[in-house]
């Protein structure tokens, strides 16, 4: 969950490390905090709440000058958000500065044995104890790798840490078990960060840091090894997006700007797919053909919005390719014994890469014989790195907590796996497959129509600010869009929402039902199931006549609905299976516009994080 930035070089260590923590702060928010090494001693502050604060306090209190330094954003895990719980933390002679992501299971047990030597530990948090241990070791090796490298096979649990030593004050030394890391390497200077973005700035210039490794930066260079100390062989990679990616552009939130991208991460997504022969081509797909072709299984494991793209991908992949689909919770997939196998294909969604619980689902399914696809955003990132094969969706860098245009790209990602495992297994013919591209070409086209009329959504989430529930109705691939929109208002404007499959409704939902209660229906299309359509719009008549107030998200042309609507919201028309990549903008906005005017903070909601890396 945690922000991490670490720096060696000529600059401010400071400057660039506090303009790393704010590119990050999506990743924690409960606290933040620096450590400088300067002059044969090292400095460090660090406060409760937002970045600003910890601003307000260098503004007055300045740290002394110094090229090596490291710091942190915070969400919290072990101790509340206060100023005693935020990294850095330190010895007790003020000589080391550790900041940590993730948990240390058997904290606990280390911090009783220091204890008992005499160690005087102040905060509540599991990442103390590493601090100790490092001054422990360090007054052994003299080596501040080596002393990270002892540490690390003490601990269990998942883990990134980044530290630096008073007495080499030249190096900055990372590690990762579970958690993400990622080294920047630039000209006379080098980078840590959890990811690239904090050091997008300076270079684009990236390395992947595999699972049990550590990482010593100087100015000259920079070093991997294993735990144990072997060194480990390591992927350079290129970063293809800039600064400006990761910046607000003008608008007031990154969510805004966000959604404002979506049409662009959706051409993206699709950039390249079709190869000279007609054939869909994808990023890293390591899994024979053959193996592809005898799949009896796919089972897709995902976390909130990405497991309401992997919802939808079900629709798709057993339309064009007649395998069975399931779609797990990746939290609870590894805990319910899953029946897996050679023959079973899963799908990892992840837009960070380091979902920690869809990372372990699909540890367990490799255990189990199965073959991993994973799509996701973020390269270099865990997911991919672990699985057999890769989708990438392009989105750009998305800082906002709340999902919007990974989630479309996540959906074109899987149109196209479903499409391309359609192609290979012979269920689909080359032109089917290309007549389904060519309506997902045109699609961020009608993305770009649905914002220019979004307006009136607006006006309707600002009239709405005082209502305490929302609730959502959909058929069909409708029915994990109205999951989504639920999902969005939870997330951004704190009120109670849910979102129901509209054909349940009679099952005792519509026990839920009162005056004025806001009702939103996301309608499917009556070209492409009339019959879903018919029976959603006596859906629609069920809950105006008990006194709901109805949303409707009908298509363009669309005439029955228009009785039974007080509100309705236009979309243009689009094949059914597609239909969720224009439906799910006007929720989107919904949602952002009653955050904004409920005065809640749109980028950073409370108790969230971008990138859930425990379990």
């Amino acid at each position: 969950m945690c922000g991490i930035v670490g720096y060696v070089g000529g600059q401010s260590a400071l400057d660039v490390v506090v303009a790393g923590l704010k590119r990050l702060e999506y990743r924690g928010y409960d606290s933040a905090g620096v450590a400088v090494l300067s002059d044969g001693g090292l400095a460090a502050a660090k406060r409760a709440g937002k970045l600003v604060n910890l601003d307000k306090e260098l503004a007055e209190r300045p740290l002394p000058g110094g090229s090596v330094g490291i710091g942190h954003t915070r969400w919290a895990t072990h101790g509340g958000p206060t100023d005693a719980n935020a990294h850095p933390h330190l010895d007790n002679a003020g000589r080391v500065a550790v900041v940590h992501n993730g948990i240390i299971e058997n904290f606990a047990v280390l911090r009783e044995e220091l204890a008992g030597r005499g160690h005087d530990l102040t905060s509540e948090t599991d990442t103390e104890v590493v601090a100790h241990l490092l001054a422990e070791e360090f007054s052994s090796t003299g080596d501040l790798a080596e002393s990270m490298r002892l540490v690390c096979r003490r601990l269990d649990g998942a883990f990134t840490l980044v530290a630096v030593h008073a007495d080499q004050p030249d190096t900055v030394v990372g590690a990762r078990r579970n958690s993400p890391l990622v080294v920047g390497v630039g000209e006379g200077e080098n980078f840590l960060a959890s990811d690239v973005s904090a050091f997008i700035a300076h270079t684009r210039s990236a390395i992947e840091l595999g699972q049990d490794q550590v990482v010593e930066l100087t100015r000259e260079g920079v070093t991997v090894t294993d735990f144990d100390g072997t060194p480990a062989d390591v992927r350079a990679y290129h970063v293809d997006w800039d600064a400006s990616a990761a910046e607000k552009g003008g608008y007031d939130h990154f969510m805004l700007k966000e959604i404002a991208e979506q049409p662009k991460a959706v051409a993206d997504t699709l950039l390249g797919r079709i190869d000279a022969s007609g054939r869909l081509t994808l990023d890293e797909v390591r899994i024979p053909d053959t193996v592809l072709r005898e799949a009896d299984k796919i089972v897709v494991v995902a976390c909130g919005t990405a497991f309401h793209a992997g919802l939808i991908a079900k629709y798709a992949i057993e339309h064009w390719t007649r395998i069975p689909c399931e779609v797990e919770l990746a939290s609870e997939f590894r805990y319910r014994d899953p029946i897996l196998g050679p023959r079973t294909l899963v799908i990892a969604i992840s837009q960070s890469g380091e979902t920690m619980d869809t990372l372990m689902a699909l540890r367990h399914a490799r255990e189990q014989g199965a073959k991993v696809l994973a799509v996701c955003n973020t390269n270099g990132s865990t997911i991919p790195r672990e699985s057999d094969a890769v989708l990438y969706t392009h989105a750009g860098p998305e800082v906002a907590v709340a999902s919007t245009k990974a989630f479309l790209t996540q959906l074109v990602a899987c149109y196209l796996l479903a499409l391309h495992l359609g192609q290979v297994r012979g269920t689909q013919w080359g032109d089917e497959v290309l007549a389904v591209v060519r309506e997902l070409a045109r699609i961020g086209e009608e993305v770009e129509r649905v914002l220019e009329t979004m307006e009136p959504v607006r006006a309707l989430a600002r009239s709405l600010a005082h209502k305490d529930t929302v609730l959502f109705l959909g058929r069909h691939v409708g029915h994990p869009v109205a999951l989504e929109g639920a999902l969005k208002l939870k997330e951004l404007a704190y009120m109670h929402a849910e979102g129901f499959a509209a054909g349940e409704l009679k099952h005792g939902p519509i026990a839920l039902i009162e005056e004025d209660l806001p009702v939103v229906v996301v309608v499917p299309s009556p070209e492409g199931r009339s019959v879903l359509h018919d029976k959603i719009v006596s859906n629609i008549q069920e809950i105006r006549a008990r006194g709901a107030r109805t949303i409707v998200i009908a298509e363009e042309g669309d005439e029955a609905v228009v009785p039974y609507a007080d509100h309705l919201v236009r979309i243009p028309a689009t094949p059914t299976l597609l239909q969720p990549l224009v439906a799910t903008v006007p929720l989107q906005v919904f949602a952002c516009e009653l955050a904004t005017v409920r005065g809640n903070e749109v980028d950073q909601p409370r108790n969230l994080a971008k990138s859930v890396t425990v379990e």
